[in-house]
């Protein structure tokens, strides 16, 4: 069964009314936290690419990555929990997780699963919700992806 229908949830990841690509994050975070994702990457197996600038390097620890000085590039891990949906992680902050998904690459119901999937995992991982917030919109989630991420089978709007 899925966590969510698609017919249910599909005007939440329009493009056209949410912004193309929405901020998701994982707010309260710690070092702690961000190196759990990146284990969790390698434990899952995902497709991924760390890079810094246009270098292409292999993942380093979280409290490496978060503690580069500020003018040193932008670092980015980019994931792939299925061939043709991308997270991309930024690691702009220790405190807060984040990273952006592409909705136009999350259409249709098999997508969904995908993407309810990757954020049940990430929640799980971190005993956090994962929140998604408008592009453009930082501080208001769409309350039922945030639910997925803690477990939550079914979700109202």
């Amino acid at each position: 069964m899925a966590d969510l229908l698609w017919d249910d949830v599909k005007r939440f990841l329009d493009p056209d009314l949410m912004g193309s690509l929405p901020d998701v994050r994982v707010p309260d975070a710690s070092v702690d936290d961000w190196q759990a994702v990146l284990d969790l990457v390698v434990e899952k197996g995902w497709k991924c690419q760390y890079s810094e600038g246009e270098t292409v390097l292999p993942v380093p620890r979280a409290k490496a990555v978060l503690s580069r000085p500020a003018d040193a590039g932008s670092p980015d891990l980019r994931v792939w929990p299925a061939a043709d949906v991308l997270a991309i992680f930024r690691f702009h902050a220790d405190d807060e997780v984040d990273f952006d998904v592409d909705l136009r690459e999350l259409q249709g119901q098999d997508r969904l699963d995908v993407f309810c999937g990757f954020l049940r995992e990430i929640g799980r991982r971190l005993g956090k919700p994962v929140l998604m917030d408008p592009e453009g919109d930082y501080g208001q989630p769409v309350s039922l992806f945030s639910r997925v991420s803690q477990g939550w089978r079914h979700c109202s709007s």
